[in-house]
């Protein structure tokens, strides 16, 4: 399915992705501030930060999967850029910020999801969509805290799990692991999800569907845009408190 013609667009998925993303932006430029080159890095443990931080990666996650439809055919490609784009913010974070290496970041994870999708959409597209988006978001509950080691109801994942490399990317990191952005496929690819099957629901109803249409200035705009910016915002603020802080 290709994406809406320009006057049908869902300018409001634009914005809402553009509020994650002016929100992303202003917490990275807090986090160098307060951590980077303050060297506070209780910071980043507050739990305002964290609420605030689960907004925009939860934001962009159900986003991504919402709009997996409107890739079409170029999902293929999408899927293999980003995660190309992943891979030269590894070996760029590993060469200027070695102690902020990234590894498995969320263009990374963005990546592996939609081409997984793409291998699956058959099967995933058999399920009702209610059906669908209620399974998921148990999955994603189920498995949330899978990374340090538990699952839903309290239960506990086997430690030699976490002892096994490749299964880092899984969600299953190793205790020698350090990455300062890590979307690995456990839980998220359920968010992912989430996204996907809430499409086909939205779908359904002429009424969200107009309503989706509403344009919001400057956010609708920025949301169209979100991938350069992403990409380009983090430099231009390391550059610019470099300038601040190290003079």
């Amino acid at each position: 399915m290709s994406a809406p013609a320009e006057d049908r667009r869902y300018h409001l998925v634009d914005a809402l992705r553009g509020l994650a993303l002016v929100n992303m932006v202003a917490m990275h430029a807090l986090y160098d501030v307060n951590v980077v080159f303050g060297g506070q890095w209780r910071w980043a443990l507050r739990p305002g930060v964290h609420v605030w931080q689960q907004y925009i990666c939860w934001s962009f996650i159900l986003i991504a999967g919402f709009s997996f439809a409107w890739g079409g055919r170029k999902n293929l490609r999408r899927g293999l850029v980003l995660n190309l784009l992943g891979l030269a913010i590894t070996v760029v974070t590993l060469v200027f910020l070695p102690e902020e290496a990234i590894w498995f970041g969320i263009l990374t994870f963005m990546g592996c999801a939609i081409l997984l999708t793409l291998a699956l959409e058959k099967g995933l597209n058999r399920l009702p969509a209610g059906a669908g988006f209620a399974l998921c978001a148990v999955l994603f509950w189920f498995f949330f805290r899978v990374n340090a080691g538990f699952l839903g109801f309290g239960l506990r994942v086997p430690a030699a799990l976490y002892r096994i490399w490749p299964l880092t990317p899984l969600g299953f990191p190793h205790s020698d692991f350090r990455s300062s952005d890590y979307f690995p496929l456990l839980p998220w690819i359920f968010l992912f999800w989430c996204g996907f099957y809430l499409k086909r629901l939205f779908d359904k109803s002429p009424a969200c569907q107009r309503a989706a249409q509403t344009k919001i200035p400057l956010l609708s705009g920025l949301g169209r845009h979100t991938l350069w910016i992403y990409l380009l915002h983090q430099p231009l603020l390391m550059g610019i408190f470099t300038l601040i802080f190290r003079e």
